[in-house]
């Protein structure tokens, strides 16, 4: 009797192990790679994908979920879509983008776009960030902006009816907190890729540019007229950003500082990040500050409108002009041709959009 009852300890026991270690197997989320555009492959380095944030399907789902939550916000109200909407390309059509409270901020929101090739890894107007997750995690604690606490998000979605079982799929715990937040949205944020425009699409020999647009990327190129390419990157750069921060002569006198207010030194004042030249159909106001409403502003203010300073960019190389002073064609030409940069399927696909 005692025999039989030793056999059936040992048999519960071996079944409470074998029970205990399939509990402690860990969850493997699906592996998603970037689906990397032809153009990029060809002409620039390889996204910057953190070892500790691989890109997996799971993270993605929970990361866009989150992304058009106001859940991480102080009074539920505010997601991070109202400042980047997807059809302005991620950006925001207010000059200011509103805080929870009405409160507003001083600049206009940079568009979301092509971020896994950010390779300084500064992010915002200013460099202030240093890498997707970091900037994922500023806007929920900034009192401009959803004016939350960590801890009061957290406690949030712990107690959420979904959230805890997405974030065990996602990252193999129900455990939630501000690193696993923050690494989903950037990991969602990875995949939102614009890579095709018409110019893109021209430059893969798929359709053809108009007169107009091709004398307007010879004006982008020319240093002579419009001298574009220094800064925003040409026909080889499909990011259209040389991702470094200038004084483009918007001022004479600074009341943002821009990465001067980061670095402290003078040097920087008045300088800001290069956006990207892609979808400008979609995302004015232009400028750190959204002050020009138009294209055309823009292009008047290189052609005529630039300011000196003491840390004006050599490459503002005409300021003592005004600019480059372009011609009535050359300025219509070249907004048609910045124009063709715009990827009207980025804005409408459903990976993206909240549905």
């Amino acid at each position: 009797m005692k025999t039989w009852k030793f056999y059936i300890s040992i048999f519960f026991i071996s079944s409470n192990i074998a029970c205990s270690n399939k509990d402690e197997t860990p969850y493997i989320p699906t592996p998603s790679p970037l689906n990397i555009p032809e153009l990029f492959e060809n002409n620039i380095l390889a996204p910057i994908i953190p070892v500790n944030n691989p890109q997996t399907t799971e993270g993605v789902l929970l990361g866009k979920k989150l992304f058009f939550d106001p859940i991480l916000s102080q009074d539920n109200s505010l997601a991070c879509a109202d400042c980047h909407a997807a059809e302005n390309a991620f950006s925001d059509s207010n000059r200011f983008s509103e805080g929870i409270d009405g409160s507003l901020g001083n600049r206009n929101s940079m568009p979301l776009f092509n971020l896994a090739w950010n390779y300084d890894e500064k992010f915002f107007w200013d460099g202030n960030t240093f890498s997707l997750e970091h900037q994922a995690f500023v806007p929920v604690t900034d009192p401009a902006e959803m004016k939350s606490t960590w801890n009061q998000v957290e406690q949030k979605l712990q107690q959420h009816q979904e959230y805890p079982k997405l974030f065990q799929q996602a990252f193999g715990t129900s455990i939630i907190d501000s690193t696993l937040v923050t690494k989903a949205i950037a990991q969602f944020e990875r995949t939102l890729i614009s890579s095709n425009s018409k110019f893109d699409k021209y430059l893969l020999g798929e359709v053809e540019l108009s007169p107009q647009e091709l004398n307007g990327f010879n004006v982008f190129m020319d240093e002579t007229r419009g001298d574009c390419f220094h800064c925003h990157g040409s026909d080889k750069n499909p990011l259209w950003t040389d991702q470094i921060f200038h004084n483009n002569g918007l001022d004479e006198t600074f009341s943002d500082l821009g990465l001067g207010l980061i670095t402290g030194d003078p040097a920087d004042n008045g300088k800001f990040k290069s956006p990207s030249l892609r979808n400008l159909a979609f995302t004015a106001p232009y400028m750190h500050d959204g002050r020009f409403t138009t294209l055309e502003e823009v292009i008047n203010h290189y052609s005529k409108g630039l300011k000196n300073s003491s840390t004006i960019d050599p490459l503002m190389k005409k300021v003592a002009q005004g600019g480059v002073s372009l011609t009535a064609q050359d300025k219509a030409d070249l907004k048609a041709f910045l124009l063709a940069l715009s990827d009207y399927e980025f804005i409408s696909n459903p990976a993206f959009n909240n549905q």
